[in-house]
């Protein structure tokens, strides 16, 4: 099996020269721990590996912390460290007495119990950073860019890029992006999709939340999958599930803890007051979206009812990604008010706002860009928009307002 190399590499490298723990987020099977350990082989410096998924590790790190880290010194890559935050204080303690960059690695896949702890005895302490699963661009061996609007990166982009027509995207939209799928480690799609979901999303589940029902959480899960890229609606996820919406709240917020969806919020401020209140929900992987759906090939997918919502999942979770594996916080935020006037993305950042429209066509018509012109009584300067489309290759309407082929980003 071969490893594929990860754009996050060099941002964990380079922080590693500074801060003395480092904690990597993600949903399970994302290669967190793959690429930390191949890393450390890199070093050559020694680094012990530790998984807290070991039950008498795990014990002792919750019960005797401070013999833990004499048995486990540092540095050492502690996985899985979520099961025992009562480790935080003594990676604390040892951080201000020793102050070495680089001593504790640290991944988790429950993410917001993790910003508990952290927040409580490692703030300032800790590098933060989140692993999804692979991007388009790690799959190709293409170098890491955070997407923006900038046509320099485009052109540049045409030389590194090799163009994708319609149906080598949908397979790669309909295939997923877990490394263990991508690599071959797991050759049966539909296999590792149903051992993922019973070993890993209804266990994690479980441990958070109690008691829980396998159906009730498959229909639930099924059924929000089946919503993608749409307004969040938990009275109906409650009602195709048959649960109250008190749990529907709360199953959506452990999915987004585990890394395997994500909002997107909308975009507003004082002077636009017709904007809706309501997130829409994305999913990370598109692959686990095709499974759940049951879209049983490419070609299905690409010509059915809900190619065009994959599509847009597929997109915005690309240029989420795009960030994160830069170590960088991404700004995205959606329109739409109460006119039904609607943009899919808005990427804010250096004080203005581009605004990006998702469109399953190879030759978009420039009046779907009339819609920018509601940010233009934002504050915040208007920038240079983009319709995200199937072309095979990067152009422009004008200089305001682009062309970009998905496989671009």
């Amino acid at each position: 099996m071969e490893y594929i190399n990860r754009h996050m590499e060099s941002c964990i490298l380079e922080l590693s020269k500074s801060y003395s723990a480092i904690l990597l987020t993600g949903p399970r099977q994302a290669g967190k721990t793959t690429m930390l350990r191949e890393l450390a082989d890199r070093e050559n410096i020694g680094r012990q590996y530790v998984t807290l998924d070991d039950l008498m590790e795990r014990d002792m790190a919750k019960n005797d912390p401070a013999m833990f880290l004499q048995l486990h010194k540092p540095p050492v890559l502690i996985d899985e460290v979520q099961y025992a935050p009562e480790l935080f204080t003594y990676v604390k303690i040892h951080i201000d007495q020793y102050q070495n960059p680089g001593d504790f690695w640290m991944t988790g896949s429950q993410i917001f119990r993790l910003m508990q702890g952290v927040r409580e005895s490692l703030a300032g302490r800790v590098a933060l950073l989140h692993m999804s699963p692979l991007s388009q661009r790690e799959m190709t061996g293409a170098p890491c860019v955070p997407f923006t609007t900038d046509i320099e990166r485009f052109l540049a982009g045409r030389e590194q890029l090799r163009p994708v027509t319609v149906p080598e995207l949908f397979a790669r939209l309909w295939r997923g992006s877990m490394p263990g799928l991508i690599s071959g480690r797991t050759p049966d799609r539909n296999v590792f999709y149903s051992s993922y979901l019973s070993t890993y999303v209804e266990r994690d589940v479980r441990e958070l939340s109690g008691g829980v029902d396998a159906l009730k959480l498959n229909r639930f899960v099924t059924a929000v999958a089946a919503r993608c890229s749409q307004l969040l609606n938990y009275k109906a996820l409650a009602d195709d599930a048959d649960i109250d919406i008190q749990t529907s709240k709360a199953w959506i917020h452990i999915l987004e803890t585990l890394g395997i969806l994500f909002l997107l919020h909308p975009y507003s401020n004082n002077v636009l007051k017709r904007t809706i209140k309501t997130p829409k929900v994305y999913f990370y992987d598109t692959g686990l979206v095709c499974y759940l759906t049951r879209w049983s090939s490419p070609e299905v997918t690409e010509s059915g009812a809900m190619s065009g919502a994959l599509l847009e999942n597929f997109t915005v979770s690309e240029i989420m990604k795009s960030y994160q594996n830069a170590g960088l916080e991404p700004y995205l935020y959606f329109y739409r008010d109460r006119d039904a006037k609607e943009i899919d993305i808005i990427l804010e950042g250096d004080g203005m706002l581009c605004p990006l429209e998702i469109k399953k066509t190879a030759m978009p018509d420039k009046r779907l860009t009339r819609v920018f012109g509601v940010l233009d009584k934002s504050p915040i300067r208007l920038g240079t928009g983009a319709i995200l489309c199937m072309a095979d290759k990067f152009g422009a309407f004008d200089s305001e307002h682009l062309i970009v082929p998905i496989w671009m980003i």
